[in-house]
C-alpha cells in the first residue's frame, strides 16, 4: 500500500539525516536535548502516581490539577484559567492537533525560515499549504516587509517560534507589537510555538499568552523540566476553540499520559530554582560556544538570547549540507542550516545542551576543518 499522497510530498527531518552518517564515537551537538537531570520531585512524582495505580485512561484535555497549576503558572499574562489549558502528549502532538483543526485544504500558513522542521508541513499534512518567511540576519527578527509581502486573502496563521530554534533568537517588543499589528490587520492568526520560554539569557519572554483573543501558545515540560522522553506539552487557547482542540485531541490519543502530568504537577510549585540552575549552566555554556565559534576564521555569530542553539554564518563557498556531512566524517554532529528552511542555508545549528567538554572538543572539530577547508 502506497503512503498517502500529502505524507509523501513533506520530507524527514534533516535533523535525523545526520545521524545515520555519524560513527559511533561522535561528538553530538546535532540534538535538542538537555541533558541536565530533571528535577527530583517529577521523578518521585511520577514514580509515586505509577505506583498508586495512576495508570489508566484520564481526562482527555489532561487532569483538571495539572491545568490549574499551568494556569496559575503564566497568570501574569493574563485571567488564564484551567479551561484555557489543554495538556497534551508532547509539545510536537499540540502543533500537529492545531494544524488538524483549523487548517482546510487551500488555507495558506506562513512559516519562520530558519525555523523548526515541522512547522510547514503540519500545514501540508492538514490539506494546506506554506510559505516562508525571513528572519533578520545577526539577531534573527521576523521580517515584517517580508511577512506582509507574502500574506493574501488564503492566510490563516502565522507561526512564531519565540525563543527559536534553530537560531536562540528572542522576540524584541517592536517584533512582537508589529506581529500583532499585521495578524489584527489582515484577520489572521498567530500560532505562538514558546517551549523554550525558560530559557531566555538576556532581555524577557514576550508571550503571546495575554493576545488569546488573536494567538493560540504551545508550550510544554520537556524543555523546561529536561524530560523530552516524557512527551508532555500543553496548549493556551480561549475558550472558543478549546472546545474543537480537545475534540481532536480525543481523536489523537484519547487523553495523555497519566503518570507523567502527576511528575509534572508535583515539580511545578518549585520550577523556578530548578530553572535557574539551569539557565545558569546554558548561559556559560552560550558564552562558551559563541566566543568559540567567533575565534574561527569565516564563522560569524551574534550571542543567541534564548534557547539553547547556535546558529552561526560561515563564508566557505559550499552548502551547509555539504559542510555538515564533512564535519560529521572529522566526529561532530550538527545540524545545516538548510535543514531549518531555504533562508536557513549558509549557517549550521549546533545545541549546546550538552556539556563543556563535548562542545569544546566538538569546536576543535569545527575550527580544524574550517581551516582545512579555508585554505
Amino acid at each position: 500500500m502506497d503512503p498517502s499522497k500529502r505524507l509523501s510530498s513533506i520530507p524527514m527531518s534533516g535533523i535525523r539525516k545526520m545521524f545515520d552518517l555519524a560513527g559511533p564515537n561522535s561528538i553530538n551537538l546535532g540534538l535538542g536535548e538537555p541533558d541536565i537531570q530533571p528535577p527530583m520531585e517529577a521523578v518521585e512524582g511520577m514514580n509515586r502516581a505509577a505506583s498508586e495505580g495512576k495508570n489508566k485512561y484520564g481526562p482527555t484535555a489532561g487532569i483538571p490539577e495539572l491545568r490549574r497549576a499551568v494556569a496559575e503558572r503564566y497568570r501574569m499574562y493574563g485571567d488564564i484559567t484551567e479551561e484555557n489549558i489543554m495538556i497534551t502528549p508532547s509539545g510536537s502532538t499540540a502543533l500537529l492537533e492545531i494544524s488538524q483543526s483549523f487548517i482546510d485544504p487551500g488555507d495558506e500558513v506562513l512559516v519562520p525560515s530558519p525555523g523548526f522542521v515541522i512547522y510547514g508541513p503540519h500545514s501540508v499534512l492538514a490539506g494546506g499549504t506554506y510559505s516562508e518567511y525571513k528572519l533578520s540576519e545577526g539577531d534573527f527578527q521576523p521580517d515584517i516587509d517580508d511577512i506582509q509581502s507574502k500574506i493574501t486573502d488564503r492566510t490563516k496563521m502565522i507561526v512564531v517560534n519565540n525563543p527559536s530554534n534553530p537560531t536562540g533568537g528572542v522576540l524584541s517588543q517592536e517584533s512582537y507589537d508589529a506581529l500583532l499589528d499585521v495578524a489584527e490587520d489582515n484577520g489572521v492568526f498567530i500560532l505562538a510555538d514558546e517551549v523554550y520560554d525558560p530559557f531566555v539569557y538576556e532581555g524577557k519572554h514576550l508571550s503571546f499568552m495575554n493576545r488569546l483573543d488573536r494567538a493560540m501558545v504551545v508550550n510544554g515540560f520537556s524543555k523546561m523540566m529536561a524530560v523530552t522522553g516524557w512527551r508532555l506539552g500543553f496548549i493556551c487557547t480561549d475558550k472558543e476553540h478549546m472546545s474543537d482542540l480537545v475534540k481532536m485531541q480525543y481523536h489523537v490519543c484519547a487523553s495523555p499520559a497519566m503518570p507523567s502530568q502527576y511528575g509534572v504537577l508535583a515539580a511545578l510549585p518549585g520550577i523556578e530554582a530548578y530553572l535557574e540552575g539551569a539557565r545558569g549552566i546554558f548561559k556559560a555554556r552560550r558564552d562558551l560556544i559563541t566566543e568559540r565559534i567567533n575565534e574561527i576564521d569565516g564563522m560569524s555569530i551574534v550571542p543567541p538570547k534564548g534557547a539553547f542553539y547556535a546558529f552561526p554564518s560561515f563564508d566557505m563557498k559550499m552548502s551547509s549540507q555539504e559542510l555538515a556531512n564533512t564535519l560529521v566524517t572529522k566526529g561532530l554532529i550538527c545540524t545545516p542550516g538548510s535543514a531549518f528552511g531555504k533562508y536557513g542555508e549558509g549557517h549550521l545549528r549546533f545545541s549546546y545542551a550538552a556539556d563543556e567538554k563535548k562542545i569544546s572538543a566538538g569546536m576543535d572539530i569545527l575550527e580544524k576543518t574550517v581551516k582545512e577547508l579555508r585554505k
